[in-house]
């Protein structure tokens, strides 16, 4: 398998990076953002651009991947609506109607967030922009379009955020996480477990088309098995 990683050095792209690196199954990964991710890997290229809302200049190198997992995304904390949604929504969909275009079989995996609002009616404004995302990007024609709605993703094996308050939560309290996540299945995952799950529904896809934690959860156990 074939994968395009967006948002690697991201703490829930760093987790999925690593997961693809060590599926004997994944034979390249290719990760696209706007820095380096620092790691080596002979399964591993990566393209850097400064303005990932124009990859005409890569587009041709965009083709013949079997999934995409896009893990880019910004915080809603501070910003106007109108400046969100072209982080979120705009940059998204650019890049996955290139996406759709140059490879019609992939499947489109896309981490959104427990709570998002798929009427878009909704009053909390990430929720009413991450909905309208989802929406587009499952009206789009690849092979199969999965969401995924994390709500706390617990990071494993050195991966750290790179937004500091994310970062000073986990690290204070990273053992309590560890301890009460087996009685949370449904609010609390890895990102060990997002990786898994990530490659499960690229390969096997899955009964739904939107996958909250606990959904998550079950799928990265299964892969693991």
């Amino acid at each position: 398998m074939k994968v395009l990683l967006f948002g690697a050095t991201g703490m829930v792209g760093q987790g999925v990076l690593r997961e693809c690196l060590l599926d004997p199954g994944v034979s390249s990964v290719v990760a696209v953002g706007r820095a380096p991710t620092g790691q080596r890997n002979e399964k591993l290229r990566e393209i850097v651009r400064a303005d990932l809302a124009d990859l005409s200049p890569v587009e041709a190198e965009l083709t013949g991947f079997d999934a995409c997992f896009f893990c880019l995304g910004v915080s809603a904390a501070g910003m106007k609506e109108e400046a969100y949604r072209r982080v979120t929504f705009d940059l998204t969909l650019a890049v996955a109607r290139i996406l759709a275009r140059r490879n019609p079989g992939m499947t489109f995996v896309y981490v959104s967030g427990m709570g998002t609002d798929s009427s878009e009616r909704g009053r909390v404004m990430w929720a009413r922009v991450k909905g309208a995302t989802e929406n587009a990007l499952l009206a789009l024609p690849f092979r199969a379009a999965y969401m995924f709605r994390p709500a706390i993703i617990r990071p494993l094996h050195g991966v750290r955020s790179k937004t500091k308050l994310y970062d000073v939560f986990y690290t204070a309290l990273g053992p309590a996480l560890s301890l009460v996540a087996p009685l949370l299945p449904k609010h609390v995952t890895t990102t060990e477990r997002v990786g898994r799950a990530m490659l499960a529904v690229a390969r096997n896809g899955a009964s739904k088309r939107i996958l909250e934690t606990e959904d998550i959860n079950e799928l990265g156990r299964e892969s693991a098995a």
